[in-house]
């Protein structure tokens, strides 16, 4: 990520002034002419001698300015902090001024207008700001407590500068984060500093009883007007501690987010896993946020949201023996018990499966939640107790766990029962280890549709067929019944089109015929799976063309 991290403050004497910066060096590109030992211009051997130089030169000029404690970070003799990334070669390179002078003029406009100009509601928290020419910013103004300021606090902010404006406003949720627990941490170390000061020494009752001079104020106070943030915090490795955390921000910053080709308009899978990690890393964010934390109830059930996206990363983890593909799944439980069960999923059932083996019952849903889009799967992998079917449609239960009656008597719900057969030693196959009973309240014949189920099994009884072939062809399914919904969707909620031209609209998709009641069902169940950005995008097109005749 091609952007620079720097800390700035407010003096009381010199106003805005940049502390300390952070700055990422790439390695230079090969060249073929440095290849056969012919020097190019500006890119000689000594190239960190220079850069030494460069930043020494910078730092000498600002000392012959005005400048106090509160001003100076790092003395003009002291070389700065060097991090190097041996994975990419890219160096942080960290003092109190940029290195080049186009860097220094651009960091120096968005310390002045982080801490005059752009001020946020309350004056503490992230704003953003910028342009084209100078760079976008990313600004989080605080305060750090000093007995001897007016006020008894300093004003300091860190900005992050880049020439990238979406780049930097989708990484909003994870920069705010980190740079938070920078700023708490100097807060709070500053603050221990304070109350040692104040009870040694209470400043409110000794400016109370001096004599108010506004001439010689900012020179009051034991020549201390403008003390240094290490002198603030009592912290020897202050500036130290700020490199390691702004090259981590960087580094982090850059790897976190990487350009994709993509081949013609995302998915709606690929929409609904964007939508579901951005509203993660939102509700992270508004939880570190709030005031007192998170409690600890309140922790589990984020990471248990946070977990069940990771499932199938986390199947493979899970020792014993386990459900490989649809074919392996439909090897063992039979083909009639395989084709009841997927018919359940596809419907939008609740398919329920107790068992004492969690990896198991992971490593099945993780091969049955491939017949179904993304924002149709609400899971619960393994849990002590029966949740209700609006909270999900994969439940995964313990062998004691009683299932309702209300649910034992329900068509919508199926239930499969895992029990143990035996465990002979070195034996890991499933039909030797287990035995499957599937049970369902349904009385309707599964055996006509839905038309996707036709074909999926024609291509799962292909011995011909590799596993492989059988999955890019379930994925041509999905986005072909995928495309019908859209268009359902668009002529029956958006257009709000009557009975007879909906059936007319089916029939033209090619969903009616033998299986037509499945196959109304499915599309109708699939369309709580479009994505947000879909429906919205829609809705806003559908506006715009119903006012443009007006117009």
């Amino acid at each position: 990520m091609n952007a620079l991290v720097a800390l700035c403050h407010f003096c009381e004497l010199h106003g805005p002034r940049t502390l300390f910066c952070t700055e990422a060096l790439h390695p230079p590109s090969p060249d073929p002419s440095s290849q056969m030992g012919t020097p190019v211009p500006g890119d000689r051997d000594g190239d960190r001698e220079g850069e030494g130089l460069t930043m020494r030169a910078n730092s000498s000029a600002t000392q012959r300015g005005e400048m106090c404690e509160g001003c100076r970070s790092l003395p003009a003799s002291h070389p700065g902090f060097v991090s190097i990334d041996d994975e990419t070669g890219i160096r942080f390179l960290s003092h109190q001024h940029p290195r080049q002078s186009q860097l220094f003029s651009v960091v120096r406009q968005a310390c002045v207008r982080s801490l005059s100009c752009e001020v946020c509601p309350g004056r503490e928290g992230p704003i953003f700001f910028g342009d084209e020419q100078h760079g976008f910013v990313f600004s989080h103004t605080f305060f750090i407590k000093d007995s001897l300021a007016r006020g008894f606090q300093r004003w300091y902010s860190i900005v992050l500068v880049a020439m990238d404006r979406i780049y930097l406003i989708n990484s909003w949720p994870f920069l705010l984060r980190h740079l938070k627990l920078t700023i708490h941490s100097l807060q709070s170390t500053a603050l221990k500093v304070f109350d040692s000061e104040q009870g040694g020494c209470p400043q409110r009752a000794l400016r109370m009883n001096s004599v108010f001079s506004p001439a010689v104020f900012p020179h009051q106070r034991s020549g201390n007007a403008a003390r240094s943030l290490t002198s603030l915090t009592q912290h020897p490795n202050l500036w130290a501690s700020l490199h390691c955390s702004f090259s981590w921000l960087l580094k982090a910053s850059g790897s976190r987010l990487t350009e994709k080709l993509l081949e013609g308009a995302p998915t709606e899978d690929t929409l609904v896993l964007i939508e579901r990690q951005t509203e993660q890393e939102e509700e992270m964010s508004c939880w570190e946020g709030a005031e007192g934390g998170r409690s600890e109830s309140q922790l589990l059930q984020t990471d248990g949201k946070l977990g069940l996206l990771c499932e199938a990363s986390k199947s493979d983890d899970v020792p014993g023996p386990k459900f490989k593909s649809l074919r392996h799944l439909r090897q063992v439980l039979g083909a009639n018990d395989f084709r009841q069960l997927s018919w359940h999923v596809l419907m939008g059932n609740q398919v329920i499966w107790r068992s004492a083996d969690p990896g198991l019952i992971q490593s099945a849903f993780t091969v049955l939640k491939s017949l179904l889009p993304v924002g149709c799967v609400r899971s619960v992998p393994y849990s002590a107790q029966y949740e209700e079917a609006y909270k999900c449609n994969f439940l995964g239960l313990s062998p004691d766990v009683p299932i309702p009656a209300h649910v034992s008597s329900s068509e919508f719900s199926v239930l499969v029962d895992v029990m143990l057969k035996g465990s002979a030693a070195g034996e890991d196959e499933i039909c030797a280890l287990y035995q499957f009973a599937i049970s369902s309240a349904n009385t309707q014949p599964t055996d006509r549709g839905p038309t996707l189920l036709n074909k999926l099994e024609v291509a799962l009884s292909n011995e011909n067929l590799s596993v492989d072939v059988v999955s890019h062809c379930l994925l041509c399914l999905k986005e072909e019944w995928m495309n019908k919904v859209k268009v359902l969707f668009k002529f029956s909620k958006v257009d709000g089109r009557g009975r007879e031209d909906t059936q007319k609209v089916l029939a033209l998709l090619g969903a009616t015929g033998p299986g037509e009641e499945d196959n109304v069902r499915l599309l109708k169940y699939w369309m709580t799976g479009l994505s947000k950005t879909y429906k919205s995008h829609l809705m806003t097109a559908v506006r715009g063309g119903e006012r443009s005749p007006s117009q």
